[in-house]
């Protein structure tokens, strides 16, 4: 490899010499129009070996023997310029320096250097242009042809980078833009536009198409999958909008086509400035930090710079798992990991007092609907509700600024415990709220005089008096991929050979991607004044069972292949969901994909008779169930004897 090495810049160091020495005589050529006198032939003998000395040694110095040639670029030029330039204003101070009896025309020491730039310029253009067409000519017929979807930035880019790769040949463009047709963009051929798509799959035998429309709407975008899938090929896309701008990936980082490109939406337009005040150089702490909404708000938040980002996560592994990445990911930013649970109003206690953040991120939840309706009832209410009350209060107590609990579309009109728990715990933050302007307390003695000592303790404590805590809530739907739904169950059974178990033909959920639930909390965060209930516009509604047969052909196989089979309705599980109970309203808000819920609200009354209510350590599921019909009157319970609600 040295060897080769050598070998190599022997050759470019033999072939500048030979262009300085060319360069130098056509330079007294053209000076004197091919009739050189005798005298200016015995001064270019006696000049031109030292000149073209000294050009090499200019020429070493710049590092211009360090490239290939074959990857000759603009930086590589420039290099070359400098170089001769640097070199042309040397070659007369010498002659000045050595008193030198010889007399060097100035045309000559303007000629020179134009001469000598492009020969040095030319013949390495010229190498490279062989270079690659003879090696596109060698891998032409072992080449696949693709077609290219879009004719903008993130496409030229990419052609840029097919050229380079053998196992590809792009034979064109498509695009809607009537002025962008016809065009030819780095040696290729804008042909037509997407509708045409299946004409020239036909005329070029394509197997493979690449989507490059990253900034598009998500409707163009759908469209265009669409008909790669009329056009029965293969179609491929170039990384996400978001991602390209972070710099995280490359637009040749290709990827075949996911859920979240056929059910994902417009990406979500940030008030960044507003965002910046809110968490940079901030300390934020996320709670439930190592699950799927809130690993994801820790990496958003990070892109901000925050002072110290606080992880609370119950789960050891899921902490470390998250502590691995954003060490990776985000070298720079200042973390740190702490195991606790929300309902050890000690541990919270602690962490606030000693970090001291600005906003806390609310995300620990138990979330399994069936799960918590069997067996669990009790434990999602003292997660849900009790451990919001938790950290709530002691965010109020420690002086945060902003509390954001992320809730969800099962809070409204509940027929689940955890959709229940998580309408308490919406109340619960209203009522915190609420309290922060009143100096309510709860009376001692005799109300309280039946339950546990702890539980007096806590409720008597004054709600009151000068928080300046402002309780946000954010209510959404389901996320795509998150843990423990129905897309990764759907895609471990596809990988089994099937079947799909749907639980009903006709059941609806909302979804979105955790990037963009994730983007929108922090939005709401931002903008939550202290009370609201933010409700993010999740699009329409999605059948499940249209969701597994886009699964199955994301996957290469056929409804044949997989078979669907429907199980019925879990505990607690509802045909649809809803983001607005029957009496609420929104109303809107500058972002487009957030909206506030007018919904009842609690008091300071209720909030001590709810914290009386879990202070029991332990209930039965069915008693659970009944008594929740009388905190919430919109709770409809379901039946397990009937499967009714």
């Amino acid at each position: 490899m040295l060897a080769k090495s050598n070998t190599r810049t022997a050759l470019a160091m033999s072939h500048d010499a030979v262009a300085a020495l060319l360069a130098w005589v056509f330079a007294y050529l053209l000076r004197f129009n091919f009739e050189l006198p005798v005298h200016f032939l015995a001064e270019l003998q006696h000049t031109v070996l030292w000149v073209v000395a000294l050009q090499l040694a200019v020429f070493w110095r710049f590092g211009l023997y360090r490239g290939i040639w074959r990857y000759a670029s603009l930086p590589d030029l420039r290099r070359i310029v400098l170089a001769v330039l640097l070199a042309a204003a040397i070659i007369p101070f010498v002659l000045w320096m050595l008193r030198s009896h010889l007399i060097v025309p100035r045309s000559v020491l303007i000629l020179n250097p134009m001469l000598l730039i492009l020969l040095m310029g030319g013949s390495r253009l010229f190498y490279r242009m062989w270079k690659e067409t003879r090696g596109r000519a060698h891998l032409k017929l072992a080449s696949e042809p693709v077609l290219v979807l879009g004719a903008g930035d993130a496409a030229v880019s990419l052609s840029k980078d097919l050229a380079k790769n053998p196992a590809w040949q792009l034979v064109g463009f498509l695009d809607d833009d009537a002025n962008k047709q016809d065009c030819i963009l780095n040696g290729v051929k804008v042909l037509g536009d997407l509708d045409s798509l299946e004409h020239w799959v036909e005329h070029f035998s394509i197997e493979q198409v690449i989507i490059a429309m990253p900034s598009s709407s998500h409707q163009q975008r759908q469209r265009a999958i669409k008909l790669c899938r009329a056009a029965r090929v293969k179609a491929l896309t170039v990384p996400s909008f978001d991602d390209l701008t972070s710099g995280k990936v490359g637009v040749s980082e290709l990827r075949a086509i996911e859920l979240d490109d056929l059910l994902g939406r417009d990406p979500v337009r940030l008030d960044k400035a507003g965002l910046q005040e809110l968490l940079t150089d901030k300390t934020v702490m996320v709670t439930g930090a190592g699950g799927s909404i809130g690993s994801e708000l820790c990496r958003q938040i990070a892109q901000f710079s925050p002072a110290r980002l606080v992880l609370f996560e119950q789960s050891e592994f899921a902490l470390y798992t998250l502590e691995q990445e954003l060490e990776q990911t985000f070298p720079e930013l200042k973390f740190v990991c702490i195991v606790g649970d929300v309902r050890d109003a000690a541990r919270v206690a602690e962490v606030l007092q000693s970090y001291r953040p600005a906003s806390v991120f609310h995300a620990a939840a138990y979330k399994h609907v069936p799960m918590m309706e069997r067996n669990n009832a009790w434990q999602a209410i003292r997660n849900n509700v009790l451990g919001t009350w938790t950290v709530a209060r002691a965010a109020q107590q420690h002086g945060v600024a902003k509390f954001v609990l992320i809730s969800t579309d099962k809070a409204v009109n509940p027929t689940n415990v955890m959709g229940a728990s998580k309408r308490l715990a919406e109340l619960v933050c209203q009522a915190l709220q609420s309290s922060a302007t009143q100096a309510d307390s709860l009376p001692h003695g005799n109300p309280l005089s039946n339950f546990p000592p702890q539980a007096g303790e806590r409720a008597n404590e004054k709600i009151t008096s000068k928080l300046s805590t402002r309780f946000v809530m954010v209510r959404f739907g389901n996320v795509l991929g998150s843990t423990g739904s129905v897309i990764p169950k759907f895609r471990a059974q596809i990988a089994q050979g099937g079947p799909i178990t749907v639980t009903h033909p006709d059941i609806t959920r909302y979804f979105m991607s955790i990037p963009e639930a994730a983007q929108l909390v922090l939005q709401a965060g931002l903008m939550g004044q202290g009370g609201e209930i933010f409700v993010l516009d999740m699009g329409e509604p999605v059948k499940i069972v249209d969701l597994a047969k886009e699964l199955i052909r994301l996957s290469g196989l056929t409804d044949d292949d997989i078979k669907i089979e429907f199980s019925g309705l879990r505990p607690g599980e509802k045909l649809y969901e809803e983001l607005l109970a029957d009496g609420e309203h929104t109303l809107p808000t500058p972002h487009p994909k957030l909206r506030i819920a007018q919904a009842c609200q609690a008091d300071a009354a209720w909030l001590e008779r709810l914290l009386v209510w879990t202070a029991a350590t332990a209930k039965p599921d069915v008693e659970v169930r009944l008594e929740l019909t009388g905190w919430l009157p919109e709770y409809q319970p379901y039946s397990e004897t009937d499967g009714t609600r």
